[in-house]
């Protein structure tokens, strides 16, 4: 088989692998990533799509955080204009306990592509504090809770 042919084989399979992921069928997806990852010769001839869903299924399955993260941000670096780049990288940081770390990537996704229903999902399940009522004070300050608790129950409801 010629390198073309390979390198061919590897990109269908990979591509395979990506549209299982988003199917959610995750296991099979990852393992056949994983395959396309053990025969790839050179790092950079995937897009950063196969990156970014290898680097959340080995955070995901493995437990490797820091390798996840790294693919994820590999992946964001070479195809920024992808949200789903953004969204592996959210996931990825939330299973490593970085929930701040989850929040700046979907907003820089939504930066990218403000009306991307699966980032904007995301964004609002993980949900967003509000500032604290009082800047200067910290937000467990007992003032800055007894507020934020009247602002809570005093806040309008969303129009039926």
């Amino acid at each position: 088989m010629s390198r073309l042919e390979e390198q061919t084989e590897l990109d269908s399979t990979a591509r395979e692998g990506i549209a299982l992921c988003r199917a959610g069928d995750w296991r099979r997806g990852v393992d056949l990533l994983r395959t396309v990852a053990s025969k790839q010769q050179r790092s950079g001839e995937l897009s950063g799509l196969f990156y970014s869903y290898l680097g959340y299924g080995i955070a995901r399955f493995d437990h490797r955080y820091r390798e996840g993260l790294r693919l994820c941000r590999h992946a964001v670096k070479k195809e920024f204009f992808h949200p789903e780049n953004f969204l592996n990288l959210a996931r990825t940081h939330l299973l490593a306990g970085d929930r701040r770390g989850a929040i700046r990537a979907i907003e820089e996704g939504l930066r990218i592509d403000p009306e991307n229903e699966d980032l904007r999902e995301y964004h609002k399940e993980l949900g967003v504090r509000r500032r604290p009522v009082l800047r200067f004070l910290a937000r467990d300050n007992v003032l800055n809770r007894i507020l934020g608790k009247l602002r809570h129950t005093f806040k309008t409801p969303p129009p039926s």
